[in-house]
């Protein structure tokens, strides 16, 4: 019986240990909790989608398609090729030979029009098919931009699409907006291509071409290192390995002396092929790896190099690195994003609605208190200390999940509150009815507690299922509304059903009870 007592009473010293480092990581609370915008204020930022670029690459991947066409019905290559707007021209030394070549690809290329002319072969995407590219551009710039801001899918940040290209994004109660917008700036494009000419200048490149460079080709600056003169490259405008073939990226040490902070990436199959093929056929010349337009790393093609690969040389320490491979995972923009408008939304509003919202909750509380001790007594006050602590819970659940509280999250712990308490007096009332059919206080409570169950149970996990609905059909607002109620219904077992049960444990066994008024 000792030993009984024992451990009861350090389950019950387990549950206070538990509150007070519950507390003691939620001091002080507004540091620990994200308040939303309509909370705290924060950062209103529209930005607006280069659509046309999404185009352009649909334009290149098509050619890529065709060039292995040509290749196959032993056509010639154009002399020149260049994209303007919807539409890819295709230059040839004469009329005749671009005359055959349309011919051939009147039979092969389905998706665009094709028209001759001279010498020129014009390959027009048609403006539905263009539409519905721009369209897909901006929903998926959409999710990207969730991943790179929201990684976890707690924090609820709102993002939207306005019009036709532009993207509203609120970045609530931050204090590393430049931080966010460098996130967000990122187009994160990455992409592999064979050097063709080095230069300390663009002019020292441009000069071998009579300053004229041809339409297939760009000069991209080098990423600048630290005790060494700035790079130049000449380099295919158009290539058909690009980050969208990457499978992984990670952080680690590399380079020639294995310690430099580096990037270790990995392609996908497809990937894997496109590389080896560029590889093998090109050993001895220098590949560029390209991220946003700048050159990050060159090297020479020692052997054919399959599905993996390793960017260094270009970091100043480890945290660039971890920030280069969460944007490579997050994927590259289908589109740039520029910045249209910033706009800084003060806490004023916020402030009162949080004034009222904790005089609302101190009311309730006050209330709840009141009718518990009223009706059940010292059970009733237990029954409070169970809420108290269900409470500690939810907030503490929300800042180890870095999620964000708005207005309709504090109705979901309001919400979560009542189901509480509502927990409470199912267990009550069942304790109420044994003890009226003569059994002892302590048969009582184990009946109480065992026999709610069943119903706490039915009735919280139905609510909870309904919160996962809402929180992977709704945005904003309503996921936050759906988080704070299933943290609430999570502590609402928990307190409910071991921590209020605890209590009654540890009165009866280290107190004379001779009678439960409840």
């Amino acid at each position: 019986m000792a030993k009984i007592r024992s451990m009861i009473v350090s389950q019950f010293a387990g549950w206070l240990l538990v509150a007070a480092i519950s507390i003691y990581f939620l001091y002080p609370l507004r540091s620990k909790i994200r308040l939303g915008m309509d909370l705290a204020g924060g950062t209103y930022l529209t930005l607006e989608v280069q659509t046309e670029k999404a185009v352009e690459a649909e334009l290149v991947e098509q050619w890529q398609s065709i060039e292995n066409k040509l290749k196959a019905e032993h056509k010639p290559l154009p002399q020149s090729k260049k994209i303007v707007g919807n539409t890819l021209e295709l230059t040839y030394d004469t009329p005749q030979t671009a005359q055959d070549v349309a011919l051939v690809l009147r039979d092969e290329v389905k998706d665009l029009d094709k028209s001759q002319s001279g010498n020129i072969v014009t390959l027009t995407m048609p403006e539905k098919m263009a539409k519905k590219i721009k369209d897909d551009a901006v929903m998926r710039n959409i999710t990207i931009l969730r991943t790179r801001l929201d990684p976890y899918g707690a924090s609820e940040i709102p993002i939207a699409r306005q019009g036709e290209r532009r993207i509203i994004v609120e970045l609530s109660d931050t204090e590393n907006t430049l931080e966010a917008k460098s996130r967000i700036g990122k187009s994160a494009k990455l992409d592999f291509r064979l050097v063709e000419k080095t230069g300390s200048t663009p002019e020292d490149i441009l000069a071998d071409f009579d300053y004229e460079l041809p339409s297939d080709k760009v000069i991209l600056p080098g990423k600048t290192k630290p005790g060494h003169f700035q790079s130049y490259y000449l380099v295919p405008k158009y290539t058909d390995l690009t980050g969208k073939f990457l499978k992984n990226a990670q952080p680690g040490l590399g380079g020639d002396s294995g310690m430099e902070p580096a990037v270790s990436f990995q392609l996908n199959p497809e990937g894997a092929r496109r590389f080896y093929d560029l590889t093998s056929k090109n050993i001895g010349r220098t590949v560029a790896i390209i991220l946003d337009d700048v050159v990050i790393s060159a090297g020479t093609i020692k052997s054919a190099i399959r599905d993996s690969g390793q960017i260094s040389g270009s970091f100043k320490n480890s945290m660039e690195t971890r920030e280069l491979a969460q944007l490579l995972q997050s994927g590259a923009y289908v589109a740039p994003v520029t910045f249209e408008e910033e706009r800084q939304i003060g806490p004023s509003l916020g402030q009162e609605s949080i004034q009222k919202g904790l005089l609302s909750c101190l009311i309730g509380f006050a209330l709840i208190l009141l009718f518990s001790i009223f009706y059940y007594k010292l059970a009733g006050f237990f029954a409070f200390l169970a809420l108290l602590f269900n409470v500690l819970l939810i907030l503490l659940g929300l800042s180890w999940l870095r999620a964000t509280l708005t207005l309709p999250g504090i109705a979901g712990i309001v919400l979560t509150v009542g189901m509480a308490i509502d927990a409470s007096i199912l267990i009550y009332e069942q304790i109420k009815e044994a003890l009226h059919k003569g059994e002892s206080i302590r048969q009582a409570v184990n009946f109480g507690f065992s026999d709610a169950m069943v119903v706490i149970l039915d009735a919280n996990i139905t609510t909870f299922i309904i919160g996962v609905v809402l929180y992977n059909t709704g945005t904003g607002p309503i996921q936050g509304f759906a988080v704070t109620m299933m943290l609430g219904i999570v502590a609402t077992l928990i307190t409910g059903l071991f921590f209020l049960r605890s209590i009654f444990k540890f009165m009866l066994d280290n107190f004379s009870i001779q009678k439960l008024r409840i």
